[in-house]
């Protein structure tokens, strides 16, 4: 494909994602009947005849990507005696507006995942709901599933509980600024001035989840970091592509997240409900990531161990930090990825090696996965100690379905990805760049770009690499629709 016509860079892009979608078998649109389902949906607040409790009074706050409409969490921090904190985490109630076996829930159950691309956004239920009626929006009542945790000043959790509540977000906030303020580097949010003793709700939110790290990081949790490069547009113009990297505010979330993710499945597990848990194994290549470690002359133990993975990458980050995200990204591949299983009532699941974490269900984000949707379900019977809504059998066929759409979405994420760097770099062929191999098998070898952050196949001179070796590279070949980008090694 020879130079693409600026204003035609991001319908190019949404031409490449809509037929990935459909060659990876999802579905790009909501059918009719969903559609006319929709229509007949009020809000799920209104839907309650009896109110449960009612949290509203509380500092709740979203905090999330600037662009983010589908709010799927809200958090708050209160002191309690003996310095302990307790946490509340709101999660969208999507189950009382999605009921099982209707057109909607058969939309959200095929394609399992909501599908972010550089061009479009393929939501799992459509916008109405996702970003209005269960999205948890400012200034708006809604009902919500509460994981309540309390914990001690160690970091671990003292009790917990999961019930119902009426919620109201009282300021929307983004990663980004919220993340500056806390580091020091940037001015307090306005919108966090403008709600009376939010920003020491927050730092309180800050030191409790920074408790939970460390605890979770003692245990053998991975401190992970990788770069997720978003396409910078100019109008309809792709320009640049940046790097998305973590940050204190995005910190604060995820180890939020985790410690309900574990609420929930040991809730369901003390009801004597089955539930879906999302596990990552025991490495298969433990050795190749033995072998990175001896590149950098630290001595992993033969058998995996995520203790003393973790101390590697500390003591990498520390001395080289600018290469810490491709060491990284380089662990993550060899980790291999992550499934979901049943785990019955007095079952025993592998667990996360990554997390460091026994119990690990999807609960947090029901408006954009479907496993969460399916959790709320159980939890929901769990609370009304009913039967559970699905068989075992049921949920073993889910999960094996979940995991295989979950990576097809990711699939469509990447090939648009890497459409996107091939609109980026086609005017910059031949091109030498410093870059890490990041995927070395039969099917070929890859390489990441320091800057861009961009992947590519290595075509020529591949011979000998193997993932996390750095090399230099020459932009040989793109091609925009097919997200091909082509190096060959130079010496």
């Amino acid at each position: 494909m020879g130079q693409t016509d600026d204003r035609q860079h991001r319908s190019t892009l949404q031409r490449v994602a809509r037929r990935a979608m459909v060659d990876r078998g999802l579905l790009p649109d909501f059918s009719a009947q969903a559609i006319a389902e929709l229509n007949g949906i009020q809000a799920a607040a209104a839907q309650v005849d009896k109110s449960p409790r009612d949290l509203r009074h509380l500092l709740w706050c979203s905090i999330d990507n600037d662009d983010s409409r589908d709010l799927d969490q809200l958090s708050v921090a209160e002191t309690m005696p003996g310095g302990a904190v307790k946490i509340l985490v709101a999660i969208a109630d999507v189950e009382t507006a999605v009921k099982q076996q209707s057109a909607l829930d058969d939309h959200a159950k095929h394609n399992t995942t909501s599908v972010y691309t550089a061009a479009q956004i393929f939501p799992m239920l459509p916008e109405k709901l996702s970003t209005d009626l269960t999205s948890l929006n400012f200034e708006s009542d809604r009902l919500a599933f509460v994981i309540e945790m309390v914990i001690a000043e160690d970091g671990s959790l003292r009790s917990s509980d999961v019930y119902q509540a009426m919620v109201r977000n009282c300021a929307k906030l983004a990663y980004n600024s919220v993340a500056a303020w806390l580091d020091g580097s940037g001015p307090m949010p306005q919108v966090i001035g403008a709600v009376d003793s939010l920003d020491e709700n927050i730092r309180l939110q800050d030191r409790t989840a920074r408790k939970l790290k460390f605890l979770r990081h003692e245990h053998g949790a991975l401190d992970l970091e990788t770069i997720e490069a978003r396409p910078v547009f100019d109008g309809d113009e792709i320009k640049d592509l940046e790097a998305d990297r973590k940050n204190t505010a995005k910190d604060i979330i995820e180890d939020f997240m985790i410690a309900a993710n574990g609420v929930s499945a040991r809730y369901l597990a003390a009801k004597k409900i089955p539930s879906l848990r999302r596990v990552v194994r025991t490495p298969k290549r433990w050795d190749r990531i033995v072998g990175i470690a001896s590149e950098h002359s630290f001595v992993l133990p033969e058998k995996p161990d995520s203790k003393a993975l973790d101390e590697f990458l500390l003591s990498a980050k520390s001395a080289d930090p600018l290469r810490f995200t491709d060491l990284c990204l380089s662990v993550i591949k060899l980790l291999g990825a992550g499934e979901y299983v049943v785990e019955l009532p007095g079952g025993d699941s592998a667990g996360h090696f990554g997390l460091a974490v026994k119990d690990y269900t999807h609960s947090t984000a029901p408006n954009r996965r479907y496993p969460d949707l399916i959790t709320q379900r159980l939890l929901k019977a769990a609370m009304a100690e009913s039967p559970a809504p699905y068989t075992a059998d049921e949920l073993e066929v889910l999960a094996k379905h979940c995991t295989e759409k979950e990576d097809a979405a990711k699939k469509v994420e990447r090939q648009v990805e890497k459409s996107a760097a091939a609109l980026v770099l086609e005017s910059r062929i031949n091109q030498v760049f410093d870059a890490v191999v990041t995927g070395a098998s039969a099917k070929g070898t890859w390489v990441r770009l320091l800057h861009p952050p961009v992947e590519g196949k290595v075509i020529s001179g591949f011979e000998g690499l193997d993932v996390g070796h750095k090399c230099r590279v020459q932009l040989i070949h793109t091609d925009v629709e097919h997200g091909y980008i082509d190096f060959k090694k130079i010496e």
